[in-house]
């Protein structure tokens, strides 16, 4: 198993599925086998987390230690973190994929 399909506390993800299609998010709970707990910080806060099956996510392969570090510090996250650490990985990702078009 690679280190990309297993899901990771503080792991970016693109929803594949719902809603909130195409959007960033991170893994602030792993459940049993199938399903995480994702939040972005604006319209998902962490309190009320939106639980996903994994089937529906592209798991994605930065983590953000950040978020990860905060989780084991207090056993939380601050929305307003989320919401930095999706806007900084979702720049990146516009700006990797601008490099590959060659623009």
């Amino acid at each position: 198993m690679n280190e990309c399909s297993t899901p990771r506390l503080g792991q970016f993800v693109k929803v594949l599925q719902g809603r909130d299609e195409s959007k960033y998010a991170v893994i602030v709970g792993i459940e049993e086998s199938r399903y995480v707990k994702i939040a972005d910080g604006d319209k998902r806060k962490f309190d009320q987390p939106k639980r996903k099956n994994l089937l529906h996510l592209e798991l994605q392969p930065a983590i953000s230690h950040e978020v990860v570090h905060s989780l084991h510090e207090s056993g939380r996250v601050t929305n307003s973190k989320l919401r930095y650490v999706i806007a900084k990985h979702a720049e990146q990702q516009a700006a990797a994929h601008a490099d590959e078009k060659g623009e």
